[in-house]
């Protein structure tokens, strides 16, 4: 039978809020107690919206700074959900999204839809950040999807940026696409939690059409598109990787060189003995996809 959380539900919804205990005033906590009350009298779907609405107002918006302790605390709870730079509100949002009863799955769906619909773009933030935790998983996939086609970007970091909720159940072409978003709109690739996991053939054939219409166009390719097409490298695309090898810029040649050491592809392998101090670096750990992101300035 279906369950509505697949992890410790009470024990993240405590963990969250020994978080808002630490760094908010005793007024707002008093008002948050006595919103979650109401709503546990009256399950009252109208005093949930207005009170979700309401949070900035009464916890403020102060950028919260966490222990590593309590960030992996929270990761090892909920599948790696991921709470480092939070303001307070969003993280009392994705709180008070816990209170929602969830026992009957259309009326919990039916209630945090009706907030996504008429969600401003903070809001927006908080839930599509809260998607790992939201019970009844599989109903937010579509709903995942919708968000990828945002042009708002804090949105789409949102869906995309250390969040374990797309990996674990978008749909290949969903998934894809939210890939394909990541590199149109800049985002730093490397925080897509399921990256290398999650890679796949007709993903690596629709970077390798995008690399060609950037170079046809005199324009660069992102050298971490490279990661995502290791796997699958082939006679075919094998010239692509031959020509970001000869590359005046070094960190082509560096992503070149990590994809043909995560590539089964025989002459992937060969090229990169040409390479031996190369090797040896990715080997030893001095050059990998986290380096090569870390020089392009992700953050």
């Amino acid at each position: 039978m279906e369950q509505p959380y697949d992890y410790d539900r009470n024990g993240v919804s405590a963990l969250l809020y020994a978080i808002i205990e630490q760094h908010s005033t005793s007024q707002s906590r008093d008002w948050l107690m006595q919103r979650s009350n109401v709503l546990q009298e009256t399950k009252s779907v109208q005093q949930f919206n207005l009170t979700f609405s309401a949070i900035p107002r009464f916890t403020g918006k102060d950028l919260l700074t966490l222990p590593t302790g309590i960030i992996s605390n929270l990761q090892n709870a909920a599948h790696g959900f991921f709470v480092q730079n939070y303001t307070l509100d969003r993280l009392v949002r994705t709180w008070w999204l816990l209170q929602w009863p969830s026992d009957k799955k259309e009326v919990y769906v039916q209630t945090v839809e009706g907030l996504f619909n008429a969600a401003e773009m903070n809001e927006l933030v908080a839930l599509y950040g809260a998607l790992p935790l939201l019970p009844w998983p599989q109903e937010w996939k579509l709903r995942t999807s919708e968000g990828i086609r945002s042009n708002i970007g804090t949105v789409l970091e949102a869906i995309m940026l250390d969040n374990p909720y797309p990996a674990r159940y978008l749909d290949e072409p969903a998934w894809n696409q939210l890939v394909m978003k990541a590199l149109f709109t800049e985002k730093p690739v490397h925080r897509i939690i399921g990256l290398d996991e999650r890679a796949n053939a007709r993903l690596a054939a629709t970077l390798i059409d995008y690399a060609h219409e950037r170079w046809a166009a005199g324009r660069t390719v992102n050298p971490m598109l490279w990661r995502l097409v290791a796997g699958f490298i082939n006679e075919t695309t094998m010239p692509d990787i031959q020509r970001i090898w000869q590359s005046p810029e070094n960190i082509e040649k560096e992503a070149a060189a990590l994809a043909c050491y995560y590539s089964p592809y025989p002459p992937a392998k060969a090229l990169l003995k040409q390479a031996p101090r190369a090797e040896q670096d990715i080997i030893r750990g001095a050059l990998s996809w986290s380096l090569v992101a870390e020089r392009l300035g992700g953050n």
